[in-house]
């Protein structure tokens, strides 16, 4: 046949595949999550994300350093008390573990890798909100963003370069940035977890950081049917200074990436959460999927639907096949 388009032409071999390639992967565009855990003496498994593990101060310094030897481009610290109240008090004490292990990572690493800390009460309440609940039961948004000012400057005295702002309070961006301002500290980034939605991926990770809810988040975290929402929050989030908005879930919400990097003039990272990973992880241990094509497969579906970077799992990993 005289076909003078050939489309396979540019597929043929993988250097020509290379070539080609309209999507690039590289370990800087990559964030790893890590927990910490108060308490233990070696690190602990987590049951529902195999490979994931609770670390203690000590491995934990060892594993950033390795995340940064290849190359990853940030990490993003959570941290898991022993002890939890209704106000959260661990995450703003400077012995609490998150603070802790923070100083202990920043003097590890330096700005070799961007040392990033959740800013999020749910690890350290009792009853698992990620704010400060009123005399109903409900989660106070102002008061709420009082005690974010508190862990603000808790974290950017500990070295935390970059503070993932995951609470999804309204006006939380402009909370933060002002009093980190007014104490100087105008260096230190902010990540808007601006389009958060409620979703049910994130159920792993809540046995990561052993969450005390019952009930759900549905009152502050964006309704999984909305797609403009989850736009005009990222857009109210740039208005007040963050520096990064982000969309989370990843791949559910690929839709949502598109819109907001479209438009927004600040970077655009979206989180492959921990249900996204213990599926990957299930199906490949089950034999049903190739387990390395997926997570490359899926990640580089997260950056073609436009993030700039990704907060992944397997970020060490991929790093490491990047690099081989």
């Amino acid at each position: 046949m005289n076909l003078t388009v050939r489309p396979r032409r540019a597929r043929r071999t993988p250097a020509v595949r290379r070539l080609f390639a309209e999507t690039h992967l590289d370990p800087a565009q990559l964030v790893l999550p890590l927990f910490v855990r108060e308490g233990l003496d070696e690190p602990r498994p987590i049951a529902s994300m195999p490979g994931v593990v609770h670390h203690t101060v000590d491995t934990l310094r060892r594993t950033v350093a390795e995340a940064a030897g290849l190359g990853v481009g940030g990490v993003m610290l959570y941290g898991v008390p022993e002890a939890k109240d209704a106000t959260g008090s661990g995450a703003t004490d400077p012995h609490g573990i998150l603070n802790v292990a923070t100083r202990a990572v920043a003097e590890e690493v330096g700005d070799a890798v961007v040392v990033q800390t959740d800013l999020c009460l749910d690890e350290f309440t009792d009853h698992g909100h990620c704010g400060v609940l009123a005399a109903d039961g409900s989660v106070d948004n102002d008061r709420t963003l009082l005690r974010y000012g508190e862990m603000a400057l808790a974290q950017a005295e500990a070295g935390s370069a970059m503070l993932g702002l995951s609470g999804m309070m309204d006006g939380q961006v402009a909370a933060v940035r002002e009093v980190l301002d007014t104490a100087g500290h105008s260096d230190v980034l902010l990540l808007a977890y601006s389009a958060k939605y409620a979703s049910a991926f994130y159920g792993p990770f809540r046995d990561a950081v052993e969450s005390t809810l019952t009930g759900d988040r549905r009152t502050y975290q964006v309704d999984p049917a909305n797609r403009r929402e989850g736009r005009r929050e990222a857009v109210l989030d740039v208005e007040q200074g963050a520096d990064v908005v982000m969309v989370k879930p990843a791949g559910p919400y690929l839709d949502v990436l598109a819109d907001v990097a479209a438009t927004s003039p600040v970077p655009v990272w979206a989180y492959q959460v921990s249900g996204e990973y213990a599926m990957v992880e299930a199906a490949a241990a089950n034999g049903w999927i190739d387990r390395d094509r997926a997570i490359m497969e899926s990640v580089l579906g997260i950056r073609r639907a436009g993030a700039d970077a990704v907060l992944t799992y397997w970020a060490a990993e991929i790093a490491g096949w990047l690099r081989a």
